[in-house]
């Protein structure tokens, strides 16, 4: 290798005056041996600068975050029914409610289909903790999450909300 090397030296000493060995452990010297006390402060401030217009944008916004997450909750859930009345020809009553999808219904009608495992885990909660509200209206459902103030109508994040884009 060092034959090589050697070779490559000579070779380009016509165009370089000096090919010596670069010496990799030596620590470098002057101005460019590290940063300085006022370039780090820059980056610093920099960093503060970026970090506090991301939290200035996020942190105001949970509730817009409960509102997506309700609403993709919803269009989950209204799947989930139709893979329901699929197995059973029908969706459940209103009686029923959601909690048919997380354990199999003893009141009439029952479902002739039901799986051994049942479509959810748990009866849903939309993410302010309140019950979706769940109505069969003949051959068609309606799903929503009366918002964050858990009642119907309102504005704002106390609206209601249904599994559609705004």
């Amino acid at each position: 290798m060092r034959m090589v090397l050697k070779q490559f030296c000579d070779s380009v000493a016509l165009r370089v005056r000096a090919c010596k060995p670069i010496d990799r452990t030596a620590a470098p010297h002057g101005a460019e041996a590290g940063l300085t006390l006022i370039e780090m402060l820059v980056v610093l401030v920099i960093i503060a600068i970026v970090g506090g217009l991301i939290v200035a944008n996020v942190i105001g916004r949970p509730d817009d975050a409960r509102i997506t997450t309700a609403r993709t909750d919803i269009r989950t859930i209204s799947a989930t029914l139709k893979t329901y009345r699929l197995d059973n020809g029908q969706y459940p009553t209103t009686e029923q409610g959601l909690k048919a999808l997380a354990e199999r219904p003893t009141a009439a009608p029952v479902p002739a289909n039901y799986p051994s495992e049942p479509y959810l885990d748990e009866v849903p909660v939309d993410p302010w903790g309140n019950p979706y509200v769940y109505v069969l209206n003949g051959t068609r459902f309606e799903l929503k999450s009366l918002g964050r103030d858990g009642r119907p109508g309102g504005e704002g994040p106390d609206a209601d909300i249904d599994g559609r884009r705004p």
